[in-house]
């Protein structure tokens, strides 16, 4: 499934929103322009090993991706649920709501693999985050969805398709740490630890965060 759009529409410029997503695009640009050498140390410098655990890398590799793929999915992502969320909060607590997020995600994939060597790129802990929170504010909410097989859209209930999101997110994490345990663990691959502990985080802080004065139903029912 691929979600297109929801159906709540967004009362506040999303200045912060749109600001993460000009970063991350400006810095995969400039990604592109590295030869191969280069990105290379690139990534191991602003990604975040665990093996060689940096404080300042969990907030750099949130603006690190992998490749075309990686970034554009997760602005997707971001960019359907993040407007929302950024209403409720208010730009300020936004801000410290999705690097919260993103680093909690961070520690959670850290202290899941701590030797790895391998570095932790991408925004999705914190878009999780994002996620997660949008699942509480919004549980009313729908999402218009792509279904490739076959080719069909439908609105599907927001609590339904970020619920199945997670599902699948916790259950390729158990995945994985039984492969490694056995010793079966690939090198790379999906932080699949971070997207869950990256939700968990979203839908506890979100509770915190949210703005009192905008929970009345008429500030964002349409």
């Amino acid at each position: 499934m691929i979600p297109i759009k929801d159906v709540i529409p967004s009362r506040t410029w999303p200045g912060v929103t749109i600001s993460i997503v000009v970063v991350n695009v400006a810095v995969f640009l400039y990604q592109t322009t590295l030869p191969q050498p280069a990105l290379e140390a690139f990534i191991y410098a602003r990604g975040l090993v665990p093996a060689d655990f940096s404080v300042v890398a969990m907030v750099t590799s949130m603006f690190v991706h992998g490749g075309f793929g990686h970034v554009a999915g997760n602005l997707l992502y971001l960019w359907i649920f993040g407007d929302n969320v950024e209403d409720r909060l208010g730009h300020g607590r936004f801000v410290l709501f999705y690097l919260a997020t993103g680093v909690i995600a961070a520690l959670a994939q850290t202290a899941m693999d701590p030797d790895s060597t391998i570095p932790m790129v991408g925004a999705s802990g914190a878009i999780a985050g994002v996620m997660g929170g949008y699942f509480v504010l919004y549980p009313q909410s729908r999402v218009l969805t792509l279904f490739p097989f076959p080719l069909m859209l439908f609105e599907v209930p927001a609590v339904f398709f970020l619920g199945l999101w997670f599902l699948v997110q916790f259950l390729n994490g158990l995945g994985s740490s039984m492969a490694t345990a056995a010793g079966r663990g690939l090198p790379g691959g999906v932080a699949f630890w971070a997207h869950v502990m990256g939700f968990v985080a979203g839908v506890l802080l979100v509770r915190l965060m949210r703005r009192p004065e905008r929970q009345r139903v008429e500030w964002w029912s349409p």
